[in-house]
C-alpha cells in the first residue's frame, strides 16, 4: 500500500475518530487505525468493540499492492503526524511483514503496523429502518440532553439518550432522576414507530464531529433492534443501543403548575452563578423567593459563615413563595438554552420546576424544549 496525503488534513481526521480510543483495551488490535485504499480514498476505522467510526480520506497517487489493508498504532502515528510541518507524507506499507514507512521533507519513520485480519470487523445492517434529519437537528438534540442523562453505571438505561421516532415528530429524552430535559422537533419524520437508547459516548462524538463541520449537512440515522448507523458527508459511525426499557418520563413532568416566572435568561444565569458560589458544597443549595416583581435569590454555608443574598427584575404570576434547588443543576440548564428570556412553571416547592425557552416568533419553529429541575427541601 502508498499513497501521499497532506500530513495536517490527515491528523486533522485522524484526530477526528480518535475519540474512540482509549488507553485501558484490554485487545492491543483495537489500540490501532484500520486502514484500507482502494484507488485514491483511504478508508480508516477505528473501534472500541462497542463504537466504531469511519472516516474516508482522498488521497494523493494511491497504490494497491497485493494487499490494500494495514493496522496502524493510532496513538505513534497521531503523536508523530501532531508534530510534522504543513507538507506532502508519503506512506508505505508492507503487506508481508505489516512494516510501515512514513517520509515528509527529510524525516524518514519507521513502525510496526499488525494484520488488519485480527481487527474487527463491521457490524452488519440487517432489518434497519431510516430517517433523515438536518446536522443542526441531531446536534442540537445532543447537546441539549446530554448533560441530563445519569452517569451511574448501575442505571445504564438512564445513562444514554431516550430516542423516540414517530410519523409526527423525534423526541429526544435525558434524566437522572434529579434533572430532566426533553427535546422534540416536528421536522424529523420517521415512517413507523419506534424508540431505543443512544449510548452516551457515542453520542458526544456524533456531537463533537458534527459541530466542527462549517456547513449543516444531512444525516442519515438507520436503526434496527441493536445498532445505530449514522452517516453524513465523509463520516460513517457505528454504535451498539442500550438494552433494557426507559423510564416513563412523562409521569415524572407535572401537568399542573400555576406560578409562573418570566425572567431575563442571562441575567438570571449570572445571578445563579455568582450566588452559587456561597452555596453548601456538599448540597449545592440556593433559595429562590418570589413575588411579582423580583426574585431574590440567596444561598449560604453555613460551615464556612457565607452567604450572599442577590435580587433581580422579574415577571411574576402567581402565590409569593420559596423554593429551593441545586444551584449547579440550575445553571446547567440556564447555560444549555440561547434565548433572551425563560419561562420557569412551579407549583408547590415539593414539586418539580419547569423550565421553558420563550422563543422569538419565527426563530427555532421546529423545536420545543422542557426542562425540569426537581426541588430540595429547604432548612427553616
Amino acid at each position: 500500500m502508498k499513497f501521499i496525503v497532506n500530513s495536517q488534513l490527515f491528523a486533522k481526521q485522524l484526530t477526528s475518530i480518535s475519540g474512540v480510543l482509549t488507553n485501558n483495551n484490554t485487545v492491543p488490535i483495537i489500540n490501532c487505525f484500520h486502514f484500507k485504499l482502494e484507488g485514491n480514498t483511504l478508508t480508516v476505522r477505528t473501534t472500541d468493540l462497542e463504537t466504531t467510526l469511519v472516516s474516508k480520506i482522498e488521497v494523493e497517487t494511491g497504490r494497491n499492492d497485493e494487499n490494500n489493508e494495514i493496522a496502524v498504532p493510532s496513538k505513534l502515528l497521531l503523536d508523530i503526524l501532531k508534530l510534522m510541518d504543513d507538507a506532502p507524507l508519503n506512506f508505505s506499507s508492507d503487506p508481508k511483514t505489516f512494516s510501515i514507512e512514513i517520509s515528509s521533507g527529510d524525516g524518514k519513520y519507521s513502525l510496526a503496523g499488525n494484520n488488519p485480519e485480527a481487527f474487527p470487523k463491521m457490524p452488519s445492517k440487517e432489518n434497519t429502518s431510516s430517517v433523515v434529519l438536518p446536522a443542526s437537528a441531531l446536534t442540537n438534540a445532543i447537546s441539549k440532553t446530554i448533560f441530563a442523562a445519569s452517569t451511574d453505571e448501575m442505571r445504564q438505561q438512564m445513562s444514554g439518550i431516550f430516542c423516540e421516532l414517530t410519523p409526527d415528530g423525534a423526541t429526544f429524552v435525558a434524566t437522572d432522576a434529579h434533572k430532566l430535559v426533553r427535546y422534540r422537533r416536528t421536522d424529523v419524520l420517521a415512517e413507523e414507530s419506534t424508540n431505543f437508547i443512544l449510548p452516551r459516548k457515542p453520542m458526544t462524538l456524533v456531537k463533537n464531529i458534527l459541530g466542527s463541520r462549517k456547513e449543516d449537512c444531512e444525516v442519515l440515522m438507520e436503526y434496527n433492534n441493536t445498532n445505530v448507523f449514522f452517516s453524513f458527508e465523509n463520516f460513517f459511525i457505528i454504535c451498539r443501543l442500550v438494552d433494557g426499557k426507559y423510564p416513563n418520563y412523562e409521569a415524572a413532568i407535572p401537568k399542573n403548575n400555576p406560578n409562573k416566572l418570566t425572567i431575563d435568561r442571562v441575567a438570571f444565569l449570572n445571578t445563579l452563578r455568582r450566588v452559587g458560589l456561597f452555596a453548601s458544597q456538599s448540597t449545592h443549595q440556593i433559595r429562590l423567593s418570589l413575588n411579582q416583581e423580583e426574585l431574590m435569590t440567596s444561598a449560604e454555608d453555613l460551615e464556612f459563615a457565607n452567604d450572599a443574598h442577590e435580587k433581580i427584575p422579574c415577571s411574576y404570576d402567581g402565590e409569593p413563595m420559596e423554593i429551593g434547588f441545586n444551584a449547579k443543576f440550575l445553571t446547567e440548564m440556564i447555560l444549555n438554552l440561547d434565548t433572551e428570556h425563560v419561562l420557569m412553571e412551579m407549583s408547590i416547592p415539593n414539586r418539580a420546576g419547569i423550565i421553558f425557552p420563550i422563543n422569538d416568533e419565527g426563530e427555532h419553529k421546529n423545536e420545543d424544549i422542557l426542562m425540569l429541575v426537581m426541588p430540595v427541601m429547604l432548612a427553616n
